[in-house]
């Protein structure tokens, strides 16, 4: 690993980050799929040092939050009973997401059970990143998440849901179809929400992007995590990217430089400094 040229490192990295699987990177570059694995878990261990050192003192004013669906290893239908009591590392995973609407930015992420305790931990960390000022927050109706931003932000949040609605599905529907949203209602829960601003549309198109950019999440494939730290690894390089050095299309530069983190363009090469 340590003898491996700059150039093909920047091929792997970048392959990786465009939604390209380890093996089908091992064919087109020649690099043997434990050498890649073995890449993406050193420059994301890299990617959580340079998060954790740049996304801080945040302003962030309006924030949407969401979770993606995923897997480690098999879903959670297949876990005998022991493993669903004793291991938390496998079976059905989520990524709680929040993204600023205007800088586009991610601060914060976590990935872990749909339960209490992560969004607890998740809003917690998300709270820890910004610079003190009131946010405007929202979110699905997803329960916990009213105790957990109660709980971390007190009174200083203005925070509400938006709820979707779907129309029930006919048993003439495709199994693999969604089900067709119908309407949507906006609540407040705390404070006074700006009723313009309560949307999750960006951190939903931010999820696309995940599923189009990280093969482990992309739909009916079989592509996917086998381990755990192996998908946090994924997220870490992806979010450091994303930030960092792909140009956001609407922005024209990277969220990172909207939000006034950097003055300058990243280059892929600028992660390894971090991790390799």
């Amino acid at each position: 690993m340590n003898c491996l040229p700059i150039d093909k490192k920047k091929q792997v990295i970048l392959a990786l980050v465009e939604g390209n699987s380890i093996r089908s990177i091992e064919r087109m570059t020649g690099v043997n799929r434990n050498t890649i694995m073995t890449q993406m878990k050193r420059v994301g261990a890299g990617c959580k040092k340079l998060l954790d050192e740049k996304m801080k003192n945040l302003d962030c004013e309006a924030l949407q939050v969401d979770e993606i669906w995923t897997f480690v290893q098999k879903k959670q239908k297949s876990l005998s009973a022991q493993e669903k009591e004793l291991r938390d590392d496998i079976g059905d995973q989520y990524v709680f997401v929040a993204l600023d609407a205007k800088t586009k930015i991610i601060p914060s992420f976590l990935v872990g059970k749909r339960n209490g305790d992560t969004t607890f931990k998740f809003i917690t960390d998300l709270k820890s990143r910004l610079n003190g000022i009131r946010p405007q927050l929202t979110t699905d109706g997803y329960r916990p998440y009213v105790d957990a931003i109660e709980f971390v932000f007190g009174c200083n949040v203005d925070y509400a849901q938006l709820i979707k609605l779907y129309e029930g599905k006919s048993l003439d529907d495709h199994k693999y179809s969604p089900p067709k949203v119908k309407g949507t209602q906006k609540k407040r829960i705390m404070g006074k929400s700006d009723r313009k601003k309560i949307s999750t549309s960006y951190i939903e198109r931010q999820n696309l992007t995940m599923r189009m950019q990280m093969r482990r999440f992309t739909r009916s494939t079989n592509a996917f995590s086998k381990k755990l730290e192996n998908l946090k690894a994924a997220l870490y390089l992806h979010f450091a990217f994303y930030n960092f050095v792909r140009v956001h299309r609407t922005l024209r530069v990277t969220p990172a430089m909207e939000a006034g983190i950097t003055d300058r363009l990243w280059e892929v090469e600028d992660l390894f400094d971090y991790g390799c």
